[in-house]
């Protein structure tokens, strides 16, 4: 291959930059006196004494009926220990029972949003991606637009995609997918691409890199995730409100989950629909304008996030020290700490998410949230925070520490049990008595507070079953959903024990220094392979089976009042393949089970960003192959032009995978033998690159090779 100069290639996808700066933030030292002053919020006071009132006087009651039961003479040191993690636990789920009941009582559901004028100031939709299919992602975004356009307001909104992709296949899918978007004559010019050759603090870094180079020209972002789709009328309103509300930094939308194929996606795309009104009505009664930034679907002021949102490393090494992985709920309390008002816009509808397909995949998201969530204990005292974006941290951290101390508390449980199954009492106490001291143990007393905790841990699905069943958009799905309630309930507690044993194995990785990566997401698999439902439920079922084995050998009755959190663990993978199953899913729809308004009517979005993606595949020619792809010169002088020197490898700058890659062409293995770090590597190297790209070849010329990427 001779070595060829390249001329200058396609107009490079981005507007011209306007940069802003972005300083990095202090954790440890804050100006009281560079905050913005908010408005009262008198409501939300009153909201939140309510709540904290409520949730301190049902904790105190259940606990002193969980001292009722417990007290046998005087409390021995396990059942201390158990009446401790009972409060916290109760008072945790006390929590979450009170806010929904709030949104219940407030009674409202989405508005219809009205025409209106279109916006008059710019906002960028910004959609990160890793690694995922960008028909797919480049599908729902266009459809996004297009009816952005139709609805008259498509000058004051653009789209970036914004690229973290480490795969070569993925990157030059990328290229050539953008490559067709924007040849659409209609919403093309507004359709941006960025590929960072230096990917740096993962998908925070990539916001912040678009804010520091891009972010002038916009007043606002609205900041979408891979599977995002958001409807028109939604984005429009979104920007007007932010253009309404000086004060305003972050407004959040609640997503509903659509899409879902197997039962593990159905269930919670029911619970997110059903359950999720109630929940984010009660959220945003005592948030106020302290909410919360979940990390996509949400608009936010692009002068507010530069200002107060550039996010330092902790000191150390991962898991708690390094970058800042869940940055969502960092930034907005960042946000709130400069003044500027974060809120939820609980009464839109239109914003939809994905949901994980499997047990797998949710275990495997959830890990790198628990690590994220986990690492924020050290975030807690942060000079300047609002009361309530610490609490928002520390619910996020309780979120995974309520698992382990769940599984002590049934531990304590069973410790007792065996206590007293082989030490007999003693009844008669040293201090002289007329009567023996038998002991006070009230099992009704036990049921009646067995079945208000059960009360206390269902209410939110209550209130929001009967907050969904009283909304017209309920006709029609009544009695499935009455149904579907009782499926998910089942669902969910089956698979709770798992979900327990997985993320108290998360925490004690992270607590080992166990790092969770940067793995990219499978979005859409219809079953998992026995094998690799074995290898992962392995350990779930050898506990299910000891803690069985324990329990049957103490007490017949211990081993039937725990079988149903120890049913969910012996019988884990069939369960798992059940939950993983497409055709399973399919079959709960045709049964009439765990369906959502958006199932029965698809929001016509969804069919238009198939629509595109397909379109955008048919007219996209993507490379095959690396090989194939130094033999397209329109994709090499794309490639070219769209590089991104500025965050490249700078000059002299190592890397292990393009030396190897040198090596093997220098000895003359061939651009097949290059595995995919190294076939990335080379991409990313403009001058290895134009090394590679061979002369024309004469017509007719045979290419050999040509394996795939």
């Amino acid at each position: 291959m001779e070595h060829v100069t390249l001329a200058p290639g396609p107009d490079a996808p981005l507007p011209p930059q306007a940069p802003v700066a972005m300083p990095t933030q202090s954790l440890k030292t804050y100006d009281r006196r560079l905050r913005h002053r908010l408005k009262g919020e008198p409501r939300v006071r009153v909201a939140r004494a309510a709540l904290a009132l409520i949730t301190i006087l049902g904790t105190v009651f259940l606990t002193h009926q969980m001292y009722l039961v417990l007290q046998v003479g005087e409390l021995t040191g396990v059942e201390r220990v158990m009446l401790g993690l009972f409060v916290i636990n109760i008072a945790w789920i006390g929590l979450g029972s009170i806010s929904p009941l709030m949104g219940f009582l407030l009674g409202a559901g989405h508005v219809k949003v009205a025409d209106g004028p279109p916006p008059k100031r710019r906002t960028a939709l910004l959609m990160p991606t890793y690694n995922e299919d960008p028909a797919r992602i480049l599908g729902a975004a266009m459809a996004m637009m297009r009816a952005i356009e139709r609805k008259g307001a498509g000058d004051a909104f653009d789209l970036f995609l914004l690229s973290d992709t480490n795969q070569a296949r993925f990157w030059l899918a990328e290229e050539a997918m953008v490559a067709a978007a924007r040849q659409d004559p209609e919403i093309g010019h507004r359709v941006f691409y960025r590929h960072r050759g230096r990917n740096l603090r993962r998908k925070a870094g990539n916001i912040e890199d678009w804010v520091e180079r891009w972010g002038g020209a916009y007043p606002h972002m609205l900041v979408l995730d891979a599977d995002s789709l958001m409807e028109a009328d939604t984005i429009i309103e979104l920007a007007r409100r932010m253009e309404a509300d000086d004060e305003l930094g972050m407004l959040q939308t609640s997503p509903n989950l659509i899409g879902g194929e197997t039962p593990t996606a159905r269930v919670q795309q029911f619970a997110s629909r059903v359950y999720g009104g109630v929940l984010t009505r009660g959220l945003r009664a005592w948030f106020g304008n302290a909410g919360n930034y979940w990390g996509h679907n949400c608009i936010i002021r692009t002068k507010a996030f530069a200002e107060c949102a550039g996010l330092p490393e902790l000191k150390g090494k991962p898991p708690f020290g390094g970058l800042i992985l869940s940055h969502d709920f960092v930034e907005a309390a960042l946000v709130r700490r400069g003044g500027w008002a974060v809120r939820m816009a609980d009464d839109l509808g239109g914003s939809y998410e994905a949901a994980p397909p499997n047990l797998l995949e949710l275990a495997q998201r959830d890990r790198r949230w628990c690590q994220g969530n986990l690492q924020h204990t050290r975030l807690l005292r942060t000079k300047g925070f609002h009361p309530l974006s610490r609490l928002h941290l520390a619910m996020g951290v309780m979120s995974y520490l309520s698992s382990p101390l769940w599984l002590l508390f049934l531990l304590a449980g069973m410790s007792l049990a065996l206590h007293a199954y082989l030490v007999p009492p003693d009844y008669f106490l040293d201090q002289w008595s007329l009567f023996p001291d038998w002991p006070r143990i009230d099992p009704e007393r036990a049921m009646t507070l067995f079945g208000l905790c059960m009360l206390v841990l269902y209410a939110p699905k209550l209130f929001g079953t009967a907050s969904f069943l009283r909304a017209g958009e309920s006709r029609g799905l009544r009695i499935g959903t009455v149904f579907g309630l009782i499926v998910e309930i089942l669902l969910t507690a089956l698979v709770a024990p798992i979900m327990m044993l997985v993320q108290t194995s998360s925490i004690a990785q992270i607590l080992t220094g166990a790092d969770s990566g940067w793995p990219s997401q499978e979005r859409d698999a219809d079953h998992v392979p026995w094998r690799v439902l074995w290898q992962f439920h392995r350990r779930h079922i050898l506990a299910g089976v000891i803690l069985a084995v324990a329990a049957g050998a103490i007490s017949w009755r211990l081993l039937a009042w725990m079988s149903p959190a120890l049913l969910g663990l012996v019988l884990a993978i069939p369960l798992s393949a059940f939950m993983g199953s497409a055709r399973m899913g399919r079959m709960l729809r045709r049964m009439g089970l765990l369906t959502t308004p958006e199932e029965r009517d698809p929001p016509a979005l969804v069919a238009e960003a198939v629509a595109e993606a397909e379109a955008l595949r048919a007219r996209a020619v993507v490379p095959p192959s690396l090989i194939e792809f130094l033999s397209a010169p329109e994709a090499v002088e794309r490639h070219f032009a769209w590089s991104d020197p500025p965050t490249a490898r700078r000059p002299g700058e190592p890397d292990a995978a393009l030396a190897s890659a040198l090596l093997k062409i220098a000895d003359g293995m061939g651009l097949d033998s290059l595995d995919a770090r190294e076939r990335y590597a080379v991409l990313a190297s403009s001058p290895t690159l134009a090394g590679l790209v061979p002369a024309p070849a004469p017509r007719g010329r045979a290419r050999a090779n040509m394996k795939d990427v």
